[in-house]
Parts: structure tokens; sequence; C-alpha cells
């Protein structure tokens, strides 16, 4: 589906670009083409004076905080390394961004990030990050759930599994919102925005 539009008060979500996960092997793209894209989507953001919310996931090091319940797929144990939880140097620095950190899947679940939009009226939100059928998605389900409008810019996203991947994109994501690339994003901004 064709970008529609974008609404005034759009914000642009990133979620999980940090150190120990854009590091991973993904597909169809790599971390790094991943992270290019979402800076790409980030400086034209904040050129427009739209939100951009850099989303974290953590957790304490002795695993304390992690979400309990049995799951037949193991869980990562042991320590991780230092700073694995860091938000990427491309997109960090950034004094007007908003950092949400997350110990959940999805990016609304057990913090701010709803208030945080609502206070600066956003009605709409842009999805990108890694990983595609796990934070983004969750992320997605969420947005939509809250009535924000959702658009996700697909290439600007990945999955530890293509397969997990396409799925999202092609089943899942029409049915949260609409889908398009970063530069169908950045070129619809362009049009609507003085």
């Amino acid at each position: 589906m064709t970008l529609s539009t974008l609404d005034p008060r759009t914000a642009l979500v990133v979620v999980d670009l940090q150190n120990g996960i854009t590091a991973l092997p993904t597909a169809p793209t790599t971390g790094p083409e991943v992270v290019a894209r979402a800076v790409e989507l980030a400086d034209a953001f904040r050129s427009h004076g739209l939100p951009v919310v850099l989303v974290r996931v953590t957790s304490a090091p002795d695993g304390s905080d992690a979400v309990p319940g049995r799951t037949e797929v193991r869980r990562p144990g042991g320590p991780r390394p230092e700073g694995w939880d860091t938000v990427v140097a491309e997109l960090a620095g950034h004094p007007g961004d908003i950092t949400v950190t997350k110990r959940n899947w999805g990016a609304f679940h057990g913090t701010d990030l709803d208030l945080q939009l609502r206070r600066r009226g956003v009605t709409q939100v842009v999805l990108a990050g890694i990983a595609t059928s796990i934070g983004v998605e969750s992320t997605a389900r969420a947005a939509y759930e809250h009535g924000y409008h959702v658009t996700l810019a697909t290439d600007a996203m990945a999955d530890m599994d293509a397969e997990a991947h396409r799925n999202s994109v092609e089943r899942v994501f029409p049915r949260l919102g609409e889908t398009g690339t970063t530069a169908e994003v950045v070129e619809l901004l362009a049009k609507t925005r003085p």
C-alpha cells in the first residue's frame, strides 16, 4: 500500500537499535543498513521539528526484572557485555530526542511512551528497528490498540529470521497501518511540511 498521509504531529519511534542488537546477524538487511535508514528518518523528523523516540531494551544483570512465564524457546542467559543496551552512536546524542527504556518486547507496556507521545499531541507513529517480528511488531500492535495511526518503514527494520520478517511485513503490518520505505516516508514528510 502506498502511504497516504502523515499527521501534523507524527513521531518516529526507533525500536532497539542498540549496540548488542544491531551486532546480531539479521535479514533481509544487516544491522548497519537498518541503522543508516533509521538515521535518515531521524534526521528528516528532526529537521521538521517532529519527535524522535529512541527505545532501548535492558534488564538487570541478575535477570530479576525479566518477563516471567514459561516459553518453549530458551531465553539467553548469562551476563551481557558492557554497553550492549546503549543506543548506537549514530542515533544518540540529540538533546531533543526522547529515550524510552523497556523491559518487554513492546515499547508501550511498562514505559511512559504513551504519556510522552500524548503530551506532545502525537497522533501517528512511524516505526523502525530490530527485530521486526518481536520489538517492532509488538510496539506496532500496541500503538494500533492505543489509537495511533501506524506507519511502518519496512526497509528500516530487520529480524534474526527472514521468514519472521516477511510474515510481519506481508501479513501483520497491513492490518495495523500503512507500510512504505524510508525514501517514501522522507518524501512524504517533505511534501506535507512547510
